[in-house]
């Protein structure tokens, strides 16, 4: 499954740094600064994504503020080399506040933080006579919530002296700190034991890594740094400057022509069936079109070809007189690649996997571990408790066991499938996974009925409470553990300063998340922030749509659906299949990747990735290689340019007024 030749430079060229260097471990100028952006990038959050909505810089990938301290402290360090010693920052220091800066702030994220309050207080707040909230929150212990319910409609109206009542949710967030922390260090693990298969034998490219290494790299003479040295790097910079900045400018003036943000295919087609194609959209994502430059041409012909075909499906089903709601039903599809994915990827692994468990469990002398991230036998050992944490976390509030291991083994894997997405074809989005869909297909599998027996809605009560892990993206910070050991070894790092330095990234961002969520709370209000009107903003809906149909459940009890968990089976199947292709036929174009990604989200995908498949072809069949070589820093500079232009500077400009409204980009 691993990435053509013709990507394979992109992930060799982040050693930049001579073998007999010493590795650098987490240095105090590098906590200091981690901590001090972390800080504005707080305030920036709450001022852009909390009060204004004016941009989502957490929903990117690389997160915006991450991006930004990276570009300035890259700038900086030439200018600090005349300083003693101890105030200089070399790469590896740049490097590891970059890694710090993308866990830390996602934790403030969409996907993360801000769903954990209203799943813990909907129930309450949006309790109805008609929806009958209330005979379910009995089901929440006592401990993951508040019981108060004064703290709870200050939490969501605002409070008058707003001041955050700490005591009424400490406990709460101790236990859900706790319950992050676990399923982080699961995660972490995985990366950790399977590092060496992905980085060593199967050589996987990292594009986002070598954009980070590129931008981060030091001139060894002068002030300019090495990538902003090259015209080309200038060029696509421009591109993406002026794609957005004629959006902004339209923003301002709509008599100024805009470039929009994608170029609707689909409404060329009016009459049935044709007009059954429907999505059909190509999305202007620079960030994707030039990361994609760096992804093998198998998963960019996948991608688009997949996209297509489910398009031209939807079309044949009208014309044959099937017109089923949901149909290709892509998420589902999604699912069941995602699962097979998950099997094939450890099956791959499985000489490696065996190895590391010899060496965890029978103290075997081989594979050597002493650069890896963290010993073997303390990742097997820390994979294994946090999965038995996670376990007992559920079953004392109240979710079945068989129905713990099953969510949150669907979660752990999909993030292994993720973290191979990101590491093999550079998938510059978080949602880039079937989000939603860990819940929908127990559901669907089984119903509502069988799930609760006797009347006891625990269960479901909890797995809604859960349902921030499958509609959020926790299990995308996988992304970055991946890149970051990769990062580790291209700048010099310890790799175990840089596990240290995740968790500490964890631990640090889930306090600034709570901080800032909480203080907008009770001085705004839940339900008037994130663009809300009176009723919460998009995540609170979320939650109070999900608890509605547990309620109705209770009225109206939910079939399995067998149309939705046929199509699980039919993605197993075909990803299954294109694996089987891909080893009998050593040149079988359509790759398995490719379809488990677009299945998941396409919509933005497909058509950056099908420019890219057409001229990154051409540019092969030219000039070869060495004109490939050449060419990548023109596409570092279109992802660069776009996330200077529309994260940094869209990003700060438009907290003040009401113009992001008229120009929303969307990074995820």
């Amino acid at each position: 499954m691993a990435a053509e030749d013709t990507s394979v430079e992109a992930g060799a060229a982040t050693a930049t740094a001579e073998p007999h260097e010493a590795l650098q471990g987490i240095t105090v100028r590098a906590l200091i600064v981690s901590f001090a952006l972390f800080v504005i990038s707080l305030i920036w959050i709450r001022h852009a994504e909390l009060a204004s909505h004016a941009a989502q810089l957490t929903e990117s990938v690389p997160v915006i503020p991450a991006v930004a301290g990276l570009i300035l402290l890259a700038a900086l360090a030439p200018f600090l080399r005349r300083l003693p010693r101890f105030l200089r920052l070399s790469q590896g220091d740049i490097l590891l506040v970059y890694v710090f800066l993308c866990v830390a702030t996602t934790m403030s994220s969409v996907g993360v933080v801000r769903m954990l309050f209203p799943e813990m207080t909907a129930l309450v707040y949006f309790q109805t006579p008609e929806n009958d909230f209330l005979s379910f929150q009995k089901y929440i212990p006592s401990w993951l919530t508040t019981s108060d319910t004064e703290v709870i409609r200050q939490m969501y109206e605002g409070a008058t002296s707003e001041r955050i009542p700490w005591a009424a949710w400490a406990k709460p967030l101790a236990f859900w700190s706790l319950f992050y922390l676990a399923l982080f260090m699961a995660m972490l693990c995985l990366m950790v034991i399977i590092r060496r298969q992905w980085v060593d034998k199967e050589r996987l490219t990292f594009p986002i890594v070598h954009l980070v290494v590129e931008m981060s790299r030091q001139p060894e003479r002068g002030l300019m740094l090495p990538l902003l040295r090259n015209p080309l790097m200038w060029v696509g910079f421009s591109i993406s400057a002026i794609y957005n900045l004629s959006n902004i400018l339209n923003a301002y003036n709509p008599a100024v022509p805009a470039l929009g943000k994608y170029y609707d295919i689909g409404s060329l087609f009016t009459e049935r069936p044709l007009s059954a194609i429907r999505p059909l959209s190509i999305a202007y994502r620079p960030e994707i079109f030039g990361l994609g430059y760096l992804v093998s041409l198998e998963v960019l012909l996948s991608v688009w070809v997949f996209y297509l075909m489910t398009r031209i499906e939807n079309v044949i089903a009208v014309a044959l007189g099937f017109e089923i709601a949901g149909f290709p039903f892509d998420r589902e599809q999604a699912t069941g690649a995602y699962l097979a994915l998950t099997i094939v990827l450890l099956w791959i692994a499985r000489s490696h996997l065996a190895a590391v468990f010899r060496k965890a469990f029978l103290r075997s002398p081989e594979p050597d571990d002493s650069a890896e991230p963290m010993s073997y036998r303390a990742a097997v050992w820390g994979l294994i408790a946090s999965i038995v944490f996670i376990t007992i976390f559920c079953v004392r509030a109240g979710m079945w066991l068989w129905m713990a291991l099953l969510y949150f083994g669907l979660i752990i894997g999909f993030s292994i499938v993720y973290a191979r997405a990101r590491a093999e074809a550079g998938a510059a989005m978080v949602w880039l996974f079937p989000f939603f869909e860990h819940k929908k297909a127990i559901l669907n599998l089984f119903g509502s009925r069988p799930l609760s027996a006797g009347g006891d809605w625990r269960n479901l009560t909890i797995l809604s409470l859960m349902m921030m892990f499958s509609r959020g993206y926790f299990q995308s910070l996988t992304g970055y553990q991946t890149e970051a050991f990769k990062i580790a070894d291209g700048a010099r790092v310890r790799q175990r300063s840089m596990t240290w330095m995740l968790l500490l990234a964890l631990v640090i961002g889930a306090v600034g998340a709570y901080a800032i969520h909480l203080e907008c709370y009770y001085k705004f209000g839940n339900n008037v922030l994130e663009g809300g009107t009176t009723q919460g903003g998009y995540r609170t809906r979320l939650v109070v749509n999900d608890y509605t149909e547990l309620t109705s459940f209770a009225t109206a009890p939910k079939p399995p659906d067998l149309n939705r968990t046929g199509m699980v089976g039919f993605g197993f199947g075909l990803t299954t299949l294109l694996v089987i292709l891909r080893a009998l036929f050593l040149r079988f174009p359509l790759h398995p990747l490719g379809y488990a990604m677009v299945m998941s989200y396409g919509h933005p995908l497909w058509g950056p990735f099908l420019l890219c498949w057409i001229i990154k072809s051409i540019i092969l069949r030219l000039g070869g290689m060495r004109l490939y070589r050449r060419l990548i820093p023109l596409f570092l500079g279109v992802v660069l340019g776009h996330f200077f232009v529309a994260g940094l500077i869209w990003g700060t400009i438009s907290i003040f007024g009401e113009r992001y409204r008229f120009y929303i980009v969307h990074f995820g």
